[in-house]
């Protein structure tokens, strides 16, 4: 997408002539769809999220969906969860669960009075009007600039004040008729799309509590050259370790894959402060990381060794700080196992000894019928044996893997994680 030439097409929302956006991307909003210039600009700032390609610009928009996109622009998607769960249609389970929380912390977008949250319910454009009233500088709002449409009346009593500070501010839509405002109807993924451009091109306007830090720096945290990332972006409140970053962790106990079982606590620590190449201290030593057994494949015959699976999920810093994590082992498929070394040393073992028991036999073949070819039967005798012991080591079962206490492994992030300034 030329995202240069998105942003010379810039014209009025009910310009008479109609200047086509670059929308090449999305396949099912066009060029010279009303909204495709707000459309491309959520989709390309991540604010909002394509589906198989498509946008979907006449769906409904769902309050978690809301809230989602919310956080986006407000880079308040990683904020730290510190508060409890009150609501009682919200699980732990669910996708949505964190970015609910984080709403309420941020005191973003309120549940209900009898604690539930209704995730699903859909926005209607008065509450929406209303939440972006919520989340910017206060102002003394005339309701009387309502009156220039025609469907004022049906605006509801609590909405009133709050769609006219939104009217000043400019953060609305009143697409297809400029004099409707239709405060009843459920809001459009295109209308969200609009609102959530315009708030962006007004981000002054949003009070600070709800706006995450202002990004000081961009550090690198290099702990390895195949990292598919080494960003950190140094905010004002927060240090934000990107999606891909990769850091080192150790056992902070002795791990035998043969002893555990999937739904096992793991448990690692930082066995030195993890930096970035600025001096950024992120972790300081002392760090615990909090893990989980998700699987475990034992071992197979034909030497094929055992397979680790696990997740970490947080971690808690010495000051007490936690931070949340969705990490997992930076090796192929995600798995720890045993590695070539080891399963080298096994196969030499199994080697060794069999050469051990083949040149005893032949030593004893040969000695039986002549003792002066006592050599000869070593020489037979000592490779047919390994010959033999390396074939049995190679269609034995493989090793259990085996971690020592203090062992590091490489942990990858596939999810950013927020570290705030404020507990340091």
């Amino acid at each position: 997408m030329n995202k240069f030439l998105v942003g010379l097409l810039a014209c009025g929302l009910f310009a008479t002539t109609v200047i086509p956006a670059c929308a090449a991307d999305i396949a099912d909003v066009s060029s010279n769809y009303w909204a495709s210039k707000e459309i491309n600009e959520v989709v390309d700032d991540n604010i909002m999220t394509l589906s198989d390609g498509k946008f979907n610009p006449e769906g409904s928009v769902a309050r978690v969906d809301f809230v989602s996109a919310l956080l986006k622009l407000l880079s308040n998607d990683n904020l730290n969860v510190n508060i409890s769960n009150i609501f009682t249609d919200v699980k732990s389970t669910d996708s949505y669960y964190e970015n609910v929380l984080r709403s309420q912390q941020l005191g973003l977008v309120y549940g209900y009075p009898d604690r539930t949250f209704q995730p699903k319910r859909l926005m209607t454009r008065s509450e929406t009007q209303s939440v972006i009233s919520h989340i910017t500088k206060d102002m003394d709002a005339d309701t009387s600039v309502l009156n220039r449409f025609e469907d004022a009346g049906s605006i509801p009593t609590w909405a009133r004040t709050p769609y006219a500070k939104t009217l000043n501010y400019g953060i609305y839509v009143n697409y297809p008729k400029p004099n409707e405002l239709r405060p009843n109807d459920i809001l459009s993924r295109a209308e969200a799309a609009v609102i959530l451009a315009r708030l962006k091109d007004k981000i002054g306007l949003v009070k600070t509590q709800y706006k995450g830090g202002e990004l000081l720096a961009i550090e690198h945290l290099n702990t390895t050259r195949r990292a598919p990332s080494d960003e950190v972006e140094i905010k004002s409140d927060s240090n934000v370790i990107k999606e891909g970053n990769v850091i080192p962790v150790a056992f902070s106990e002795r791990f035998k894959s043969e002893d555990s079982a999937a739904g096992d606590a793991v448990s690692f620590v930082a066995k030195e402060d993890i930096t970035t190449e600025e001096g950024t201290v992120l972790f300081p030593a002392g760090t615990k990381f909090d893990a989980q057994v998700l699987e475990i494949k034992d071992p197979k015959w034909f030497n094929k060794n055992a397979r680790v699976y696990a997740q970490l999920n947080g971690a808690v810093m010495p000051c007490g700080q936690k931070v949340s994590l969705d990490a997992k082992p930076f090796y192929k498929n995600y798995e720890l196992k045993e590695g070539p070394w080891m399963t080298a040393g096994k196969l030499a073992l199994y080697t060794v000894a069999g050469g051990a028991v083949g040149t005893g036999a032949g030593v004893g073949f040969a000695f039986i019928p002549d003792p002066t070819k006592i050599g000869t039967g070593i020489a037979i005798g000592t490779p047919v044996g390994a010959g033999i012991g390396l074939a049995t080591g190679l269609i034995t079962k493989g090793l259990n893997y085996h971690a020592k206490e203090g062992e590091v492994i490489n942990v990858i992030l596939l999810k950013d994680a927020s570290i705030s300034k404020s507990k340091l």
